[in-house]
């Protein structure tokens, strides 16, 4: 019996992959590309931190597979995820002289997955990629949907470009090294999917967050599957944004002005995204969208997932300045993703001033 648990498709037309979710299934990973991939070479992408735990046993795989492997081993955290760090990637690909026919490869979490994805977004005009995202928002978010880029000063993920993966493997036992605050980050993009989507998937995280935070392999293939699933049916509807793909930014208007003001090192992704959410729930409740109810138990579920719910205190102008860079503004005025009870969730961009004033305010007591 295979050790893959679920393959699932992002329909794109001819540009359509498959997600591989399982356990155990890193040692597959040659032989899956070699299925689907006809090129001799590989720039595997990793960091600092994730290269000594899972590089070797990604190079085996694929070497076994014939191809051929270069390393390009990058400084880890979100505050190196720029153009410095960008030009690192391209000057191993120059220097190894990799064609347009050569792959990348991805091997860490979002930061590592959107960097490399922009790199072969551009590198030669475009060469294909991998996503193998070895922490649990990666592999609920950033890996799938083709978003990719690098963050600027004054706004995160502003410079970049949508470049689909040709294949995105999952294996849930890298998760066993993950650090355990990474690893509630990382749920705060599992919670979110069932905030905006999926009413019956919140509620089973309520009711089994003690085996999830025990990282229970089983429910854990079960959050991946659901999450990607979503996700992959969003991304088929609107691909770059139009539409429906916004609802998948639920808290992170907030949640990328918190990066911003704390300069992408002090904050991880996934705690400014729930500590955002926690403010879009305030800030629905406050215009008679999402009931207190609702909102009370979005709160509670974060809170309980050891995840922060308050803002840091940065005056709200500051606030206001960070979230008018946001990629979702249209026309000048800032466009939130709200919830309208748990399970659906909606785009507005009549917010008011005052009302967004007072629910970041709310946010920080």
């Amino acid at each position: 019996m295979s050790p893959i648990s679920h393959t699932l498709t992002v329909a794109l037309g001819d540009r359509s992959y498959d997600i591989l979710i399982g356990t155990g299934i890193l040692p597959m990973l040659g032989a899956e590309c070699r299925k689907r991939l006809k090129c001799q070479r590989i720039g595997v992408v990793s960091n600092e931190t994730v290269a000594p735990l899972h590089l070797d046993r990604t190079r085996d795989s694929l070497e076994q597979a014939g191809f051929a492997v270069t390393p390009i081993i990058l400084p880890d955290g979100e505050s190196h995820k720029n153009w410095l760090t960008l030009q690192k990637i391209f000057d191993a690909l120059i220097e190894h002289r990799f064609e347009r026919g050569d792959l990348l490869l991805a091997l860490g979490g979002g930061v590592i997955g959107d960097m490399t994805g922009f790199a072969a977004a551009c590198y030669q005009r475009g060469v294909a990629f991998v996503q193998v995202p070895t922490t649990l928002l990666a592999q609920v978010d950033a890996s799938v949907g083709g978003k990719t880029g690098i963050n600027h000063p004054l706004g995160k993920n502003l410079i970049g470009a949508f470049h689909q993966p040709t294949l995105v493997l999952m294996d849930v036992a890298t998760l066993e090294t993950l650090p355990e605050r990474e690893f509630r980050a990382g749920l705060a993009e599992v919670i979110k999917y069932g905030i905006l989507w999926d009413r019956e998937m919140f509620a089973q995280i309520e009711t089994h967050l003690e085996a999830i935070l025990a990282r229970d392999p089983a429910w854990l293939i079960a959050l991946l599957r659901r999450s990607c699933e979503i996700k992959a049916e969003i991304v088929a509807m609107d691909e770059r944004e139009h539409g429906a793909r916004a609802l998948l930014n639920l808290g992170h208007t907030f949640g990328h002005a918190i990066e911003s003001l704390t300069g992408y090192d002090t904050w991880l992704h996934g705690e400014a995204v729930a500590a955002g959410t926690v403010a879009a729930c305030h800030l629905a409740e406050r215009i008679g969208i999402c009931s207190p109810q609702d909102s009370r138990r979005i709160q509670t579920l974060i809170k309980n997932s050891g995840l922060p719910t308050r803002l840091p205190d940065y005056p709200i102008d500051h606030y206001l300045a960070a979230m008018i860079h946001d990629k979702k503004v249209a026309q000048g005025k800032i466009r939130l993703v709200l919830p309208e009870g748990i399970g659906r969730s909606v785009v507005r961009g009549d917010v008011t001033q005052a009302d967004l004033a007072a629910a970041l305010t709310t946010g920080m007591e």
